[in-house]
């Protein structure tokens, strides 16, 4: 592999309202739709030898959009399980447990960042043994917790990397260090 590509889904309900979105199948919206399709404008059919998408409508529907269609799904890419959190924002989690952080308290009933970590390095592994580049479409913080991952960082470290919907980011090489080439590029519809 030479260099990763990342694109963190367009816009859906929940990611408008900031709600927790992990394995509920969310479609995007009408302006999710438009910026998936501004992705496969910026790409113009950019060649990848391999392209892999979460399983989930809202990544795969964005994934067709920019022109990948005929993409492998990866389940180790679906987004962190919120468990008891899935659907509702950090506010209103706030208000039965003050001062809450998903990446340091985790989530009852969902994944722990180590589990989510684990699937992350597992499309790491897939990645680095392509001859080309990779693109990856999937979701906000499975995407952080890989670029964390990338780095040699601790997983829960992926707090650190915000992403935006319908976003570019590209890990590679500078020399044999792990960077972070681009990050978080957003693209006009």
């Amino acid at each position: 592999m030479r260099e990763l590509w990342l694109f963190r889904h367009g816009e859906t309900e929940w990611s408008r309202s900031g709600a927790h979105t992990g394995w509920s199948d969310i479609p995007l919206t009408a302006a999710g739709r438009e910026n998936a399709a501004a992705l496969g404008r910026y790409l113009a059919g950019r060649p990848f030898t391999l392209v892999l998408t979460s399983p989930l409508q809202r990544a795969r529907e964005t994934c067709r959009l920019a022109g990948y269609g005929d993409a492998a799904a990866d389940a180790n890419l679906r987004e962190w399980n919120y468990g008891d959190y899935e659907g509702r924002t950090t506010a209103e989690i706030h208000k039965e447990r003050p001062g809450w952080f998903l990446w340091t308290d985790g989530v009852p009933g969902g994944e722990t960042v180590g589990q989510v970590a684990a699937r992350a390095e597992a499309v790491l592994a897939r990645a680095l043994a392509a001859e080309g580049d990779v693109a990856l479409f999937a979701h906000g913080h499975i995407l952080r917790i890989l670029t964390a991952r990338w780095l040699g960082l601790g997983p829960d470290c992926g707090r650190l990397f915000a992403l935006a919907t319908a976003s570019v980011s590209t890990l590679g090489y500078e020399r044999e260090t792990r960077v972070i080439w681009r990050w978080n590029l957003s693209v006009s519809a």
